[in-house]
């Protein structure tokens, strides 16, 4: 069974995150899902920006980093929005990583803004809507359309939902969207069980 490291968004570790993660861990998965803002919730993306400045970049990287290293390396790492590119991060950094599952967000893995390469043997799946102001319209779409392609068939997958809803996989948000969520529970379900 794989064990998971879950990532929440901007708005926080939500009822809604939550969830997400206890139905990625039916069928005998482990999830973790830490929660990196010590208990606030943001009542909007844009307070949850400013919270992420408040606390530091450095500090929120540095407790990502010790709960990773608290666990086992061969992890596969999730995150939702803010939160995927936390798992993206560690996936192509952290040795050991089996997969990534990156939810509404992607960030370039070529040019001047990547991270570095993404590693050999690590799978990855990327779930988004197509209208999403953030996903489907600021170029994370594009870089995840890349990085399927360097991962290649059968290793990298990339859905894309009809609609233009941000967070719409967090129940307790009112952008959830029920049918795309069960299909990316799904979907995820599925690349886990074949990890194993």
């Amino acid at each position: 069974m794989a064990e998971i490291l879950l990532f929440h968004h901007l708005r926080g570790l939500t009822d809604g995150v939550r969830a997400l993660a206890e139905a990625l861990g039916a069928g005998g998965h482990t999830v973790h899902a830490p929660d990196l803002f010590d208990g606030e919730r943001p009542a909007s993306l844009e307070e949850g920006s400013a919270l992420t400045k408040r606390i530091g970049g450095d500090v929120l990287d540095e407790r990502a980093d010790r709960i990773a290293a608290g666990l086992r390396p061969d992890l596969v790492y999730a995150g939702v929005s803010w939160g995927a590119a936390i798992a993206q991060r560690l996936a192509q950094t952290r040795p050991g990583a089996r997969a990534a599952l990156l939810y509404e967000a992607c960030l370039p893995v070529t040019g001047e803004w990547a991270i570095g390469p993404w590693p050999d043997g690590v799978a990855v799946q990327v779930h988004g809507m197509e209208q999403d102001p953030f996903f489907g319209l600021e170029g994370d779409v594009d870089a995840a359309r890349e990085l399927i392609s360097i991962v290649g068939p059968g290793r990298g997958e990339l859905f894309v939902y009809p609609g233009d809803r941000h967070l719409f996989t967090d129940r307790s948000l009112p952008s959830y969207d029920a049918a795309a969520t069960s299909l990316v529970v799904s979907r995820s379900r599925d690349l886990l069980d074949r990890l194993g």
